[in-house]
C-alpha cells in the first residue's frame, strides 16, 4: 500500500501556517485529533483516580489507556510503562534509583553519540555513588559507533546507548549490544527518543526504554518502558502514604491526564497511518511504521543526493543505518546563519548541537553544531524541493 502523505497533511492544522517544517526531531506538529483528546479531557469531569464517582473512573481509564497504547508501540508490557513530564526526569530519576546499589569498583558505560539526556544522568549519579564511568566511542568519519565488548566486565552495572542519535541519525545495532550488556550481567537503558517516530519498534530487549511524545505527534510528557518484575525491584525515594504499586511507585504526584489523553490519541493515528482498519493496535502500528520508514528514507535519499551536488556542503552522517536526519554545514556560513536565511523562505531547519554535545565535539563541531535537517511522515516532496532551491541560492 502507497503511503498518502496529501492525506497525513490534511490532519495537521501547522502545516496551514505555509512553513516546511524539517524541525521534527526536536518536536513534531501535533494532527487534530490529539488536540481534540487534549481538550476533551481539560473540560470533562476529573478527579483523582478510583472507582466510585463517574469522573474518578474517567481518569483510572485514561491511565490505563495510555499504558496499553505506548505498550502497543513499544511491543512491551503496560504494566511497565512509566509516565514522567519528560525523558529527561524520567533518566534522572531512575539513574538515582540505579545508583543505590552502585559503589567504588562497579563500572556504567556512557556513549559519545548520545543525547546529554542518556549521558548525564548515568555520569553524575556514578560520580554520587563513587562508580566508574566507561565511555563508548564512535567514528567521526563512518558515525558508527565501537564495539562495547572491550568496555563489559563483571564490573559492569549498566550500559546507556542511543537507539538512535537525534544529531546524525545513526541507528546503532542495539539489540546486539543489549546481548553482550546482559551477558556481562549488567542492565541496558536505551534512549529511544529519536528513533521511535521513525521506525516500526520493538523494544522487549532492552531493560529500560525511554522516549517522548511529542516526538511523535503527542503532548509533552516522558515514557518509559521496563517490564514489570524489574521495575518490583527497584525502590525510588517517594512520599510516604503514595503508592508502592508498580508502575505508580515511579509516578511522582497526579498525573497529566490531558497529556496521557493526548498521548494514546497519537499513538492511534499513527496506527492509522498506513490506512488499515483490519488487525490490532500493534499490527496496525508495524504495518503504519513500516511505511512511514519508507517514505521518509525515500525523501532523505532524495535530498542527500541532491544537496551532495551542491558545492561546499559537508555531511556529517555516514552510517549504514540511520534515521532521516541529515547534518550538514556550508562552506563560508556560520550554521545559524544559514538557518535564519532558510526561516526567511518559510523553511524551519535549525543550527546547533540539539543537546548532543559530546556527539558534536566529536565530529569536530564544538558545540556550535550544525545545520540539522528531520523529514516526517508530513513532509513533502515540495518540501524538500523547497529545501534544495534555498541552500542553492543562499548566496544570492
Amino acid at each position: 500500500m502507497a503511503f498518502d502523505v496529501d492525506a497525513v497533511r490534511k490532519q495537521f492544522p501547522a502545516l496551514g501556517e505555509g512553513a516546511a517544517h524539517f524541525d521534527g526531531p526536536g518536536g513534531s506538529q501535533t494532527p487534530q485529533v490529539v488536540a481534540d483528546a487534549v481538550a476533551a479531557t481539560m473540560v470533562s469531569a476529573l478527579a483523582n483516580r478510583g472507582q466510585v464517582t463517574a469522573a474518578e473512573r474517567r481518569a483510572d481509564a485514561i491511565v490505563v489507556g495510555a499504558r496499553q497504547a505506548m505498550a502497543d508501540l513499544l511491543g512491551t508490557d503496560p504494566g511497565g510503562i512509566v509516565f514522567g513530564r519528560s525523558m529527561t526526569q524520567l533518566t534522572y530519576d531512575f539513574a538515582r534509583t540505579l545508583a543505590k546499589n552502585w559503589g567504588p569498583g562497579d563500572e556504567v558505560i556512557v556513549t559519545r553519540l548520545d543525547h546529554d539526556a542518556n549521558i548525564r544522568p548515568w555520569v553524575q549519579a556514578a560520580e554520587a555513588a563513587g562508580a566508574t564511568v566507561k565511555w563508548l566511542e564512535f567514528d567521526p568519519v563512518t558515525s558508527e559507533l565501537d564495539d562495547i565488548a572491550p568496555l563489559l566486565s563483571s564490573q559492569t552495572r549498566l550500559a546507556a546507548v542511543t537507539a538512535a542519535s537525534n544529531l546524525i541519525g545513526t541507528r546503532p545495532d542495539i539489540e546486539a549490544i543489549a546481548t553482550l550488556v546482559h551477558d556481562a550481567g549488567a542492565l541496558v537503558y536505551v534512549d529511544g527518543v529519536h528513533l521511535t517516530a521513525h521506525s516500526p519498534i520493538d523494544a522487549s530487549f532492552a531493560d529500560f526504554y525511554a522516549c517522548s511524545p511529542y516526538k511523535f505527534f503527542g503532548p509533552h510528557c516522558g515514557v518509559l518502558s521496563a517490564a514489570p518484575g524489574l521495575l518490583e525491584d527497584l525502590h525510588p525515594d517517594k512520599l510516604l502514604p503514595a503508592t508502592d504499586n508498580v508502575p505508580e511507585r515511579f509516578e511522582f504526584g497526579t498525573l497529566p491526564y490531558e497529556l496521557l489523553a493526548g498521548t494514546t490519541a497519537a499513538v492511534d493515528f499513527i496506527a492509522g497511518l498506513g490506512g488499515v482498519a483490519t488487525g490490532d493496535r500493534r499490527e496496525r502500528l508495524l504495518g503504519s511504521l513500516a511505511l512511514v520508514e519508507e517514505h521518509e528514507d525515500a525523501l532523505r535519499d532524495d535530498l542527500e543526493n541532491r544537496l551532495t551536488a551542491i558545492d561546499g556542503i559537508t555531511f556529517y552522517g555516514h552510517a549504514q543505518r540511520r534515521t532521516p536526519t541529515l547534518l550538514f554545514s556550508v562552506d563560508g556560513w556560520e550554521s545559524r546563519a544559514v538557518a535564519a536565511k532558510l526561516a526567511e523562505s518559510g523553511i524551519n531547519a535549525p543550527a546547533g548541537s540539539f543537546y548532543a554535545l559530546e556527539a558534536s565535539r566529536r565530529l569536530g563541531l564544538g558545540d556550535t553544531g550544525a545545520v540539522r535537517v528531520g523529514l516526517a511522515p508530513y513532509t513533502h516532496q515540495s518540501d524538500v524541493d523547497r529545501l534544495v532551491e534555498a541552500i542553492e541560492t543562499l548566496g544570492t
